[in-house]
Parts: structure tokens; sequence; C-alpha cells
């Protein structure tokens, strides 16, 4: 019996680590855009672009449909881009930008944890009927992915693709 106890207090400890990392994941969002400078942080699908040195803006709209529109962009390698993303329907949504890799792992997280939100510059939570807008440098060429994270959004296709041409 006491051999059942100790090896409880690992896997309870285990399970509260881990939700407490989703919450502070969670908590951190809740603050999201609270503090004045986004650290730029090289990504393979580029970095945080400037304000100042915007070349084109591109409108996204998002629906309960789980599509957004448009689903293919084309870019040029070094093009800074304004996403100005629209929810047009009735239920929070996301824009991630991302490798499929990476979209297909954090997106099995957030079936894990439905709660955990995102504080990225290449992540935007937009609330229902409202925009929030992305400035992005696609300095690296090749193709990648955004999609909505939420849990059930991505797996019901709510996904498109990124082709940045090189220079």
């Amino acid at each position: 019996m006491k051999s059942l106890r100790l090896l409880a207090l690992p896997l309870a400890l285990g399970g509260l680590l881990s939700s407490t990392a989703a919450l502070a994941h969670s908590e951190a969002h809740q603050s999201e855009h609270a503090a004045a400078t986004v650290v730029k942080e090289q990504q393979p699908w580029g970095i945080a672009g400037d304000a100042a040195e915007v070349d084109r803006t591109i409108e996204i709209r998002m629906t309960d449909h789980m599509r957004f529109t448009p689903d293919r962009l084309q870019v040029k390698q070094g093009e800074t881009i304004r996403f100005v993303h629209r929810n047009d329907g009735k239920m929070l949504h996301e824009f991630v930008i991302g490798t499929r890799a990476e979209l297909d792992e954090h997106a099995a997280l957030m079936a894990k944890f439905p709660g955990m939100q995102h504080d990225e510059p290449y992540m935007a939570h937009i609330a229902p009927g409202q925009r929030e807008e992305m400035i992005w440098t696609f300095n690296r060429a090749g193709e990648f992915d955004f999609a909505c994270l939420i849990a059930g959004h991505y797996q019901a296709g709510m996904v498109g693709t990124i082709q940045v041409l090189a220079d």
C-alpha cells in the first residue's frame, strides 16, 4: 500500500505541473499585447515585422464554417505583410503561422489543453465580430502554413498555405 502511495505522488505532481503550464500559457495570453515591445525571434517562416516597413496588407476573413478566405497566399521573400484578420463568425478563431509539422504538434497539444492560448508575434487570437492585425516579415523562401489551432477547428480543415517566393 505504501508503494502505491509513493507511485501516486509523482503522477499527481506531474499532472499538476502540466496543468499549471497550460494555465500559465493561458494567463500569458490574457495580457496579450500588454507589452509594448514584440520579441523578434527568427522562425523558419520569418520574423516579426515593423509597421514602418509594411509592403502591403492582406485581409484574412475567418468563419464558423472553419475556413479562411483567402486560404492560399503568395508573397515575396523579404516582404513585410500587415495581416488584418476579421472574424465574421460567432466563435473565437486564431491565425497561427508555422510549418505543417509544428502546427500538427501544437494542434495536438491544444486538443489536450483546450483552454491554452497564444502570445507570439506569429499568432493572433480574434474574438467573434472583431479584427486583429499582425505584421510579419517573410525573410525565408519556402511553403508554410497557417491554421486555427483551437481544438476541433484545425481538424475541421481551418488551414491555409503561404508560398514565399525567393527574391
